[in-house]
């Protein structure tokens, strides 16, 4: 489906390509930069123009929803500011930050609290927004403070009716979920009791309509997982890593995902080893084993960032993958990891969708 030729015209005058974040049947996110009547700023992008025709009607219902709950949040600063909204695109500002299953907030005690005032301001102007058992959908700023994306399921209501009752209950609740699983010694005994209540139209979904939703989204749509990789990254990925581990000169690996211009979503393979010729073997050793599609990337480094449990930090690594380099700064956790991402930033493979503006906001080690 093409754009109207109204949404080409602002488009092209006003747009600055950047680095792809997301491409499924439902629509095309990419962050750049959008010049609007105060000048220059960081956006974000949602166009329909490459959906398939079969999820057209389902993905401009679903387009039309966030352009209408943007709109009436214009004013709240808990989310993204509509810049400005065509037939067929959309452009919303950039937050600057970064997603809650990347941020892992353990501890943050206001981080919830302000979680709990953003989601707050939203029911009081009437909207719910109805996908936040998602973590991808609530954002930690680099203020510290939470946010609040993708509305494309969200509901705007003029009442304060039984139905926006139910659905803002069912928002607060999962935001419970959350902050139980990062600062569980924080709850409330209230808001533990709202978390052991669910409500009457939570459990006739989780019965009936959620059964329904899993069979189209996994099986016909080929949504899988939380990061975007798909299938790919949830059936493939762990083949490859067992293939790439046998290799003796490999001490260990982890794969992300990746959102390509070309081949949707794309793997990229992180491996710790001493040999940085290893990559072009382990290449040949993938295709010749004749399984999954090797990675599209594949980067030698010494040493892997970790956690304090020692796991690679791959909330990092698909930073890097994704060419969101300006994001990981607050999320080093000691120089260590600082001298690593100097070392693979400057060796880093994926550079087809290279964000065109980063070079300011990389990284360097502190002396």
């Amino acid at each position: 489906m093409k754009l109207p030729k109204e949404d080409v015209a602002v488009l092209t005058a006003r747009w600055t390509e950047g680095v792809l974040l997301k491409r499924d049947v439902f629509s095309t996110v990419e962050r750049g930069r959008f010049r609007g009547d105060n000048g220059e700023a960081d956006a974000v992008l949602r166009r329909l123009d490459q959906v398939p025709w079969w999820s057209f009607i389902l993905a401009h219902h679903l387009f039309a929803r966030e352009r209408r709950a943007l709109a009436l949040a214009r004013d709240l600063h808990v989310g993204p500011e509509l810049l400005w909204a065509g037939r067929r695109a959309l452009v919303r500002g950039f937050i600057n930050g970064v997603a809650l299953h990347l941020a892992k907030p353990v501890g943050d005690v206001a981080y919830f609290r302000s979680a709990k005032q953003a989601l707050r301001k939203l029911h009081r102007a009437g909207i719910c927004h109805n996908d936040l058992a998602k973590e991808q959908n609530w954002l930690r700023g680099t203020d510290g403070r939470a946010y609040l994306t993708d509305f494309q399921l969200a509901a705007c209501f003029r009442t304060r009716s039984r139905l926006f009752r139910i659905a803002a209950y069912e928002d607060l609740r999962h935001l419970l979920k959350h902050k139980r699983s990062y600062a569980p010694e924080a709850l409330t005994p209230m808001e533990r009791k709202i978390l052991a209540r669910k409500s009457f139209a939570a459990r006739l979904w989780l019965m009936t309509g959620k059964k329904v939703y899993r069979a189209i989204t996994r099986g016909v749509f080929n949504f899988t997982d939380r990061e975007g990789g798909g299938r790919r990254l949830v059936n493939d990925a762990p083949v490859l890593v067992d293939l790439i581990k046998r290799n003796p000169d490999v001490r260990d690996t982890a794969i992300v995902a990746f959102a390509d211009r070309r081949a949707g979503v794309g793997l990229y393979a992180f491996v710790e080893a001493d040999r940085t010729t290893l990559e072009a073997q382990l290449h040949n050793e993938l295709a010749a084993a004749k399984g999954p599609k090797p990675p599209e990337h594949i980067q030698v480094v010494r040493t892997l960032p970790r956690d304090s449990s020692g796991k690679p930090r791959t909330e990092i690594l698909q930073l890097v993958a994704m060419n969101q380099i300006d994001l990981i700064e607050p999320m080093i956790a000691n120089e260590t990891d600082r001298a690593f991402l100097k070392s693979i930033l400057e060796s880093r493979k994926n550079l087809r969708d290279r964000f065109n503006f980063e070079a300011g906001d990389i990284p360097t080690p502190s002396h």
